[in-house]
């Protein structure tokens, strides 16, 4: 899809049959590719093994040739289906910006960025744990204080829940930040092999193309455990792609707000995984998803929401968000998976038949 002088080419995403979100993003400055991660469905996915394995292949394939093209790699945060540990290809020669490991991290992701920055530093012959830096006394504030409209929601009769639940998250927080204060830094580098910076929060410029990062967002509700991601626009001459990465909907309203705030021409953006409906994702929150989509479609002047990733990963999604679809078709806003993208039916609805 060309955005004047901008080309955006989606690469893989959970409707084509492996989880993922990859992406190319091409101006006449710079060519991008965000997320180049790929992993197999999960098994309750209406698909025999040899599909999904099929699909994995193809995928992987599909990034391995889209990151022969690009100057710059992204990762926005460290689950596998945004990041592959480790193919040199890659990553070499590049400049990577990626989710910070440092803080707003979780348990599991710290350990596979260490894992994945061991490798990375290896192509240069330098062993991570000798040039590790000191850790820091972080000032990290109230994580809520960032999402107010979120905070300014009433729950009517779940409002005491909600409190309890936002109290737990908090203390869990505040663990959180303790640990992030001892750990040793990987640091930025500057170097033959690869560059590195950490991009939450941030913005760089190459030529006349900017690209602003998010400061960390929640992976999905306020204080999900999974951890938290980084989310970006890419920008030329007033033309705007707008990436949620993993925000689950979004649920949290302010991620809305942000997505509706830069009016980009493209939004990629991650659905609710209605397919944990009932145990991770509870009935509240998909309905906060499905209002902030709504709001999406409505304000934010998008030509085209590819709407992908958690969400088709069950036959059902399209009657979850029903509302979200009606009102897409009633404002003229394209709102499609990627394989609808490429003229083909997504692969939760055609494996189901």
């Amino acid at each position: 899809m060309k955005l004047g002088n901008m080309e955006l080419i989606p690469i893989w995403a959970d409707s084509l049959g492996a989880k993922s979100f990859c992406t190319l993003i091409r101006t006449p400055d710079v060519s991008i590719v965000v997320d180049p991660g790929v992993a197999i469905m999960h098994p309750s996915f209406p698909a025999s093994w040899e599909m999904k394995e099929r699909w994995l292949i193809e995928g992987y394939e599909a990034i391995s040739n889209a990151v022969k093209d690009a100057d710059v790699v992204v990762i926005t945060h460290y689950h596998y289906d945004h990041y592959t540990d480790f193919e040199e290809s890659f990553y070499r020669g590049r400049l990577i910006l990626a989710k910070s490991p440092n803080e707003y991290i979780n348990d599991s992701q710290r350990e596979r960025a260490l894992h994945f920055f061991t490798n990375l530093f290896s192509m240069e012959g330098i062993n991570l744990d000798e040039v590790m830096e000191e850790p820091s006394q972080l000032e990290i504030g109230d994580p809520l204080e960032e999402i107010p409209h979120a905070m300014s929601l009433d729950y009517a009769d779940y409002s005491k829940r909600k409190r309890e639940l936002l109290d737990k998250g908090m203390k869990w927080f505040s663990k959180r930040v303790e640990r992030w204060r001892r750990y040793a830094r990987v640091p930025e580098h500057d170097g033959e092999a690869f560059g590195l910076r950490f991009a939450d929060g941030r913005g760089f410029t190459f030529g006349e193309t900017e690209v602003r990062f998010t400061r960390p967002m929640f992976h999905g509700v306020e204080f999900s455990r999974v951890g938290w991601v980084v989310g970006l626009v890419v920008e030329r001459a007033g033309e705007k792609v707008l990436y949620t990465s993993d925000v689950n909907g979004p649920i949290i309203e302010d991620y809305a707000d942000w997505v509706i705030g830069e009016r980009p021409r493209v939004a990629l953006i991650d659905g609710p995984a209605t397919y944990t409906l009932g145990y991770m994702l509870n009935r509240i929150n998909l309905r906060r998803a499905v209002e902030n989509l709504r709001r999406i479609v409505r304000e934010a002047g998008c030509d085209l929401i590819l709407l992908d990733h958690h969400l088709p990963r069950e036959p059902r999604f399209r009657e979850r968000l029903k509302d979200v679809y009606e009102l897409a078709e009633k404002e003229r806003v394209d709102v499609i998976t990627v394989a609808e993208y490429y003229g083909k039916e997504p692969v939760v609805l055609s494996s189901a038949h």
